[in-house]
């Protein structure tokens, strides 16, 4: 058995290489086009015209490839959230 030794700043910069690893390959695997369920869930709206009032603002960015289907970029919606994020004190 072989064993490796880290020194601490070494070790916590390889598990943030492997986490960012991670990340980015679970969002390759998340839908970048989502239902405009989906898309109420995570940004934890109950009304559809709030996500009307959205698209209208250009807040969100959306595809109509159907007459009644509306779906959303989730790239978008994570921005839109992110930009709204309050910073603590």
């Amino acid at each position: 058995m072989e064993v490796i030794c880290l020194q601490e700043p070494a070790f916590y910069a390889l598990i943030e290489e492997v986490y960012e690893r991670l990340k980015i390959k679970e969002q390759l695997k998340e839908d970048k086009w989502i239902t405009d369920e989906q898309a109420m869930a995570l940004l934890n709206i109950k009304s559809k015209t709030t996500m009307q009032k959205l698209r209208d603002e250009g807040k969100l960015r959306y595809s109509h490839p159907q007459k009644k289907t509306i779906l959303y970029d989730r790239n978008s919606i994570n921005e839109y959230l992110e930009k709204n994020a309050r910073e603590t004190f």
